[in-house]
């Protein structure tokens, strides 16, 4: 509990990514699974229990690495099936492990009576983390009742009035383990087979070829011929960039943002046969997990280290066939995967993502040959950075136009906007949130 508090602490208190701050954390092998659960967890609801953490305390200061303590030892009693005492007693060991030993029986008292307290009939009438729904009464604190942040919560209304609550709903469940085949080498329906055999239960999804959905989570090694590239791990929504891009033997593909390589194995495995791939990455440690998983996938293309805005040294000056831009964006759509962006987002951060992308994109127009195939992703739910986006561009691009997002017929559910497509994260689909938009120039 200790280590999943100072992670939580670095995120809410110092700002820093949960990966960043998880891989930081001096942790044995053996314990770096729970530890990541409990800290995800913690953090998918941080914004309902920290109201209860700032209760309990009553205007005491406290350590933030403590605070994040408390947080924890909430989010164990409300979310977890460990017994209670046993929850109070590791949060008792885990301030003496962060060096707080005095503040150990003041632990003790604040859990214990949180326990008592909880179940009382008025112990959390002001509390907004008790509603039974986002939205569901009058008054509600929403932030706290639906555990996201009071501009994200506005921002999904306004852009999806009819569908806001079954994101968050969607946001706070725990987001599915989606494998990709590589339908190259190995049939999906034989893939399945092999889960079986291996004791995994799984599902195909019908509008991504090649993704089968698993009952549970397992480690990577342990999925059949995941060390010799036959399956990665890689969301359905994801999957349909290779799909609607449609890359074909003997084209010029850049992969304009390539790290950590998904999409770029992907787009290698839809080809077929060779193409000549390039994959760009503004970030040199995170193209080295692009040579990483082509590696394992046994898959090569071209890898440079560029930023696309301002140096085009590495091209030789022929156009691209197909670009895939999945461009950096600001998370919303993958919320239940990264909920620390619940904590980092601001509303004043969208407009800087927004510029970023006008500018990939239109340097990404200047690279396509006429008739050539763009495709314009993120994953983000917010229009500023999706559809407004192309919009400007293609307003300041002469010969630059959009396409109709093709996807054979697969009938993704997604919803169509004027210029491009958007799915919502969800467990119906099943899918995180996507939006894609195909251009081309003349």
């Amino acid at each position: 509990m200790s280590a999943a508090a100072r992670v939580v602490a670095a995120v809410a208190d110092d700002g820093r990514s949960f990966e960043d701050a998880f891989e930081r954390a001096p942790l044995a092998e053996s314990l770096r699974s729970s530890v990541r659960a409990v800290a995800l967890g913690s953090l998918r609801w941080y914004l309902q229990l920290q109201p209860r953490v700032s209760r309990l305390l009553q205007g005491r200061a406290l350590a933030p690495a403590l605070q994040a303590l408390l947080l924890v030892a909430l989010h164990q009693l409300e979310h977890s099936r460990n017994p209670p005492p046993a929850t109070v007693s590791s949060a008792v060991d885990a301030a003496r492990r962060l060096r707080q030993p005095r503040a150990a029986p003041m632990i003790n008292a604040l859990l214990r009576r949180y326990l008592r307290e909880r179940g009382e009939p008025h112990a959390h009438a002001h509390d907004p983390a008790s509603g039974t729904g986002p939205g569901d009464s009058a008054g509600t604190d929403e932030p706290a009742s639906t555990a996201h942040p009071a501009w994200l919560l506005a921002a999904l209304k306004a852009a999806y009035p009819d569908h806001w609550r079954a994101i968050v709903m969607a946001d706070n469940q725990h987001p599915p383990m989606t494998l990709r085949v590589d339908r190259t080498r190995i049939d999906p329906e034989a893939y399945l087979r092999q889960l079986q055999q291996h004791g995994m239960g799984g599902r195909r999804i019908h509008w991504a070829a090649g993704a089968i959905v698993l009952e549970a989570p397992v480690a990577v090694m342990q999925l059949p011929g995941f060390d010799q590239g036959l399956v990665s791990v890689q969301d359905a929504g994801a999957q349909l960039a290779a799909t609607l891009l449609q890359p074909s033997a003997g084209m010029r593909v850049l992969d304009a943002c390539a790290a950590p390589g998904g999409k770029t194995g992907a787009l290698l495995e839809a080809a077929g046969e060779a193409i000549e791939l390039t994959a760009l990455d503004i970030d040199p440690e995170r193209l080295e997990r692009v040579a990483q998983n082509l590696k394992r996938l046994r898959r090569t293309a071209s890898l440079v280290a560029a930023d696309l805005r301002t140096n085009l040294d590495w091209w030789n000056g022929t156009p691209f066939d197909r670009i895939l831009l999945d461009a950096p964006c600001s998370g919303t759509g993958v919320i239940r995967r990264h909920p620390d962006i619940r904590l980092l987002r601001r509303a004043s951060d969208i407009a800087g993502f927004a510029a970023t992308q006008r500018q990939l994109l239109r340097q990404c127009l200047a690279l396509l040959r006429p008739g050539g195939r763009l495709l314009y992703s993120t994953c983000s739910l917010l229009p500023p950075e999706n559809d407004a986006v192309v919009e400007a561009v293609l307003a300041a691009v002469p010969g630059a136009r959009s396409l109709t997002p093709d996807s054979a017929d697969l009938n993704p559910p997604w919803l169509v906007q004027k210029r491009g497509v958007q799915l919502l994260p969800g467990d119906q689909a099943p899918s995180d949130g996507f939006y894609y938009a195909c251009l081309t120039v003349t």
